[in-house]
């Protein structure tokens, strides 16, 4: 039997591991199976990353150059050719799932992925896909692709859907500690991706369907856009009012019950809190309903952005300066404290705000020390590195992502105006605005 198969070639280690797409959520995993025993083999376009593999070495901040070095003495291998995909026993897809300018779901690196390993796939394989999208995706498009050679799924062929739980940068959770979720298309599928995925993670979180799965995911991220805009809000309303939110938010979290602390900030950002929400009010559509929450708490986080723009240009009107002209120094790139990840974050829509109204824009980032290529973003920059006269020299300080790497004490002593996005300064200070 198959299913026998498979489980008994995980059992002895024999079971070889492809993971495409080796950026924050495919490396680590394929880190997790060799650190495990398995053979593993990653795919990726991008031949940077591929050449650091086999040197051993990592491109992703938080994860240890001794890590994939480990990995790679162990056999652990990359290629940019994805005709070798029948080399291995179990696909994992961790490819982007953004959106497009309509905001609607853009699965176009699911499916060209999916239908470049398709020729090249065999019996007795299992496809997992771990990118986060609306429920049906994996029955709607992975499947007929994967019937379309013949595979008869849960006979020949194994389907699931498992998504990812990543979190980079958090020391408290990594990607063996945080359970799995993992929904099958039939109950042998299920069983071939618990097996899979408990030789490598703690605990597997079984589901009765791929979409159910599917589901799960939104629904958590759904659970903190919602909540996020919700406290944005409130911040905006305190502010109005003289009140100190962060002051709020801490005594409110001394209730043991009934209560979760989630902090404002100048918006949103990474690859799943701005994004996935949006997979699912697209897919409600089909069903006819309206998914109003959803798109206020989108609304609402979109525009923080914008909000804190406006408390710029009103800190440096009081101080008799216009933002055109003025020299502003914005402190945190990436979307959260003390990583690299730049996607999605909202410290560099804020810098276009910057530069669009004529504001001389530089940045200082411990962790991103040049500004990356991105698809939707261009600022030809260096990070700034901070001293006392650097920091007087411009006319507002912008905090925006809280790394712990910067000397919050020596920035607001010396800076002319800092306008913190981040509640970092809870004492009133002439040259502090709260944004």
């Amino acid at each position: 039997m198959l299913l026998d198969t498979f489980r008994k070639k995980v059992l002895d280690k024999e079971l070889k591991v492809g993971i495409v797409g080796l950026g924050y959520v495919g490396l680590p995993l394929a880190l997790r199976f060799s650190e495990m025993g398995l053979p593993v083999l990653g795919f990726d376009i991008d031949q940077n990353k591929i050449s650091k593999i086999h040197d051993g070495q990592s491109y992703i901040e938080h994860i240890p150059t001794a890590a994939v070095a480990k990995a790679a003495r162990a056999g652990f291998s990359a290629t940019t050719d994805f005709k070798r995909i029948g080399e291995v026993d179990a696909i994992i897809l961790c490819v982007p799932t953004p959106l497009n300018k309509y905001r609607e779901p853009d699965l176009s690196f699911v499916l060209d992925t999916t239908d470049s390993i398709v020729p090249h796939m065999r019996k007795g394989q299992l496809l997992s896909l771990e990118s986060t999208t609306y429920p049906g995706t994996t029955d709607e498009e992975l499947k007929p692709r994967v019937e379309s050679r013949g595979f008869k799924i849960g006979e020949d062929f194994f389907l699931v859907f498992s998504p990812e739980r990543e979190d980079p940068g958090n020391p408290d959770f990594t990607t063996h500690t945080i359970p799995k979720v993992v929904g099958g298309h039939t109950e042998a599928c299920l069983q071939a991706g618990v097996a899979l995925y408990g030789a490598v993670i703690d605990k597997v979180v079984p589901v009765t369907s791929t979409k159910a799965a599917e589901m799960t995911k939104l629904l958590e991220n759904i659970h903190r856009a919602v909540n996020i805009g919700l406290v944005n809000e409130m911040k905006i309303v305190a502010d109005k009012m003289g009140i100190d939110i962060h002051e709020v938010i801490d005594a409110a979290a001394t209730k043991p019950f009934g209560f979760v602390a989630y902090r404002p900030g100048p918006g949103i950002g990474g690859h799943c809190i701005p994004i996935d929400p949006f997979y699912l009010t697209w897919k409600a559509r089909e069903y006819g309903i309206h998914t109003r929450f959803i798109e206020l708490a989108g609304e609402i986080n979109s525009a923080m952005p914008s909000y804190v723009m406006k408390k710029i240009a009103l800190a440096l009107n009081d101080r008799e300066k216009s933002v055109k002209g003025a020299k502003v120094l914005v402190l945190g790139i990436s979307y959260k404290k003390n990583i690299d990840d730049m996607r999605e974050s909202p410290s560099v829509f804020l810098m276009e705000k910057l530069r669009d109204d004529g504001a001389i824009v530089d940045y200082s980032d411990p962790h991103v020390p040049v500004f990356p290529k991105m698809r939707e973003h261009s600022f030809n920059l260096k990070s700034v590195d901070l001293n006392e006269q650097v920091i007087a020299s411009y006319d507002c300080v912008v905090l925006t992502t809280d790394h712990d790497k910067f000397n919050y004490d020596m920035i607001l002593k010396n800076a002319k105006l800092v306008v913190d996005t981040r509640g970092k300064y809870r004492k009133t200070s002439a040259n502090l605005v709260k944004a």
